[in-house]
C-alpha cells in the first residue's frame, strides 16, 4: 500500500509551503533596511542645521508621507506613532521650561506675568517664573521644533526597517550586540500585549485592573511569562552555537581593538572639528580616516564570529538612491546653511514671521524619492 504520509513530510522538509497559505515573501523585494536608516539619519542631519520652522514642518511631511507609503506590514512598523507622541512630549516639555526657568531672549511683548519665587546668590542666572515674552516662547518652540524632527525621522527608521533584516547585515564584530538590541525591541511588543490580554481578561472576571492591586495582579503573570520566553530564548540559542569564537591569533586581536578604538576616537574628534569654526580645516579629514579605521577593525573583528547568512539582503540600485535622497538633503542643507544662515535660523527678536528659502526646500523634497521607488513594499511578520 502506498503511504499518503511520505509526500506531505517530504514537502515540509524542503520548506514547502502547506496548501491554502501563502509563503512568506523574500527579503530581497523590499529595499536594504540600512538605506533606511541612511536615508532616515540623513534628513535629521538636516534637521539638525535650521531652526526655521518651515523647514521642519517641510521635513515631518517628507518623513510622514514616506512612512505612510513604504511601511511594511511588521509589528515594528507601527512604532512611528510612538515617536510621534515622544517628539510631542518633548516639545510640550521644552515650552513649560521657557515658562517656569525663563528664556535667555529678551522679549518686549509680554504674554503673561507669574510670581517669581526669589533664589540664593549662588543660584544667579537661574529664575522661577517672572515674566512671559512671546520672543522667549517662540524661541523655545523653535529649538523643541528640531529636537522633535530628529526623534520622528529616527521613528520612521524604525517604521520602516525590519530589524531583524537589519541585524543579518551587521558586520561579525557587532552581531552579539546586534542580537541583543533586536531581542529588546521584540520582547516589547510582548510585554505590552500580555499586559492588554491580562487586564481584559480581569475585566471580563469582574476583577480591578487598575491601582496598586491591579498591578500586582497583572505584573506578576507578565514578569513570569517574560521569565519564560527568556530562559526559551536562550536554550534555542544555546542549542544553535550561538557566542562562538573562532581562534583569532593576538597580533590580530591587538590591530582590531587599536584600530577600533582608534577609528572610533577619530570620528568623535572630526565630528566635533565639522561642528565647530575653529576645526573646518582639520574635521573632515580626521573624520574619513576614522571611518575608515573603524570599518577596518570591524572588518578584522568579524573574524571571530564565523557564520553565515542566509538570503543575505543586497545593497542594489534602489538602496543606493534612497540614500542618495537622503544625503543630498543633508548635504544641500549644510550649504545652506554656511551661504545663507539666516533663512535657515530665522531671528525672533524683532518679532517676524519666517520665510520659506526656496532651494533648501526643494532640498528637503528630494526625501521623497523613496516614495516612488519603493511603495507599499509589504513583509510577512517574523
Amino acid at each position: 500500500m502506498r503511504d499518503r504520509s511520505a509526500r506531505p513530510v517530504a514537502d515540509r522538509a524542503v520548506g514547502a509551503a502547506p496548501v491554502g497559505r501563502v509563503p512568506p515573501a523574500r527579503p530581497g523585494t523590499a529595499p536594504h533596511p540600512g538605506a533606511w536608516w541612511l536615508w532616515a539619519l540623513s534628513l535629521g542631519t538636516a534637521a539638525t542645521r535650521t531652526t526655521n520652522p518651515l523647514l521642519l514642518a517641510l521635513l515631518l511631511t517628507v518623513s510622514a508621507y514616506v512612512v505612510a507609503t513604504c511601511r511594511p506590514n511588521t509589528p515594528t512598523a507601527h512604532s512611528y506613532t510612538a515617536f510621534v507622541k515622544l517628539a510631542l512630549a518633548v516639545l510640550l516639555i521644552r515650552l513649560a521650561f521657557a515658562v517656569l526657568l525663563g528664556s535667555p531672549i529678551p522679549g518686549t511683548h509680554v504674554i503673561a506675568t507669574l510670581p517669581e519665587v526669589p533664589l540664593p546668590h549662588w543660584a544667579q542666572g537661574i529664575r522661577l517664573g517672572g515674566t512671559i515674552t512671546a520672543e522667549g516662547l517662540l524661541f523655545a518652540l523653535y529649538d523643541g521644533l528640531k529636537l522633535a524632527t530628529l526623534l520622528i525621522c529616527v521613528g520612521a527608521a524604525n517604521a520602516l526597517a525590519n530589524p531583524a533584516r537589519l541585524l543579518k547585515s551587521l558586520p561579525g564584530a557587532l552581531y552579539e550586540m546586534g542580537v541583543a538590541v533586536v531581542v529588546a525591541l521584540t520582547f516589547a511588543p510582548n510585554l505590552i500585549t500580555d499586559v492588554q490580554r491580562l487586564r481584559a481578561a480581569r475585566r471580563l472576571r469582574g476583577r480591578p485592573d487598575r491601582g496598586i492591586r491591579g498591578l500586582l495582579h497583572v505584573g506578576l503573570p507578565v514578569l513570569e511569562g517574560a521569565l519564560e520566553r527568556s530562559v526559551s530564548l536562550a536554550a534555542a540559542m544555546d542549542a544553535r552555537g550561538y557566542g562562538r569564537t573562532a581562534d583569532v591569533p593576538a597580533p590580530v586581536r591587538r590591530t582590531t581593538a587599536a584600530l577600533t578604538l582608534g577609528g572610533l576616537l577619530g570620528v568623535c574628534a572630526g565630528t566635533y572639528g565639522l561642528l565647530t569654526a575653529e576645526g573646518g580645516s582639520y574635521g573632515l579629514p580626521v573624520l574619513l580616516a576614522g571611518l575608515a579605521a573603524a570599518l577596518a577593525g570591524l572588518r578584522l573583528g568579524g573574524r571571530r564570529s564565523p557564520r553565515t547568512r542566509y538570503r543575505p539582503d543586497r545593497w542594489d540600485l534602489r538602496a543606493w538612491l534612497i540614500t542618495g535622497s537622503g544625503a543630498a538633503a543633508a548635504v544641500l542643507m549644510v550649504l545652506a546653511s554656511s551661504y545663507d544662515p539666516e533663512a535657515l535660523h530665522p531671528g525672533v527678536v524683532p518679532l517676524v514671521a519666517p520665510a520659506l528659502p526656496l532651494w533648501p526646500a526643494v532640498a528637503v523634497l528630494l526625501g521623497l524619492l523613496p516614495a516612488f521607488l519603493a511603495p507599499a513594499s509589504k513583509e510577512q511578520p517574523s
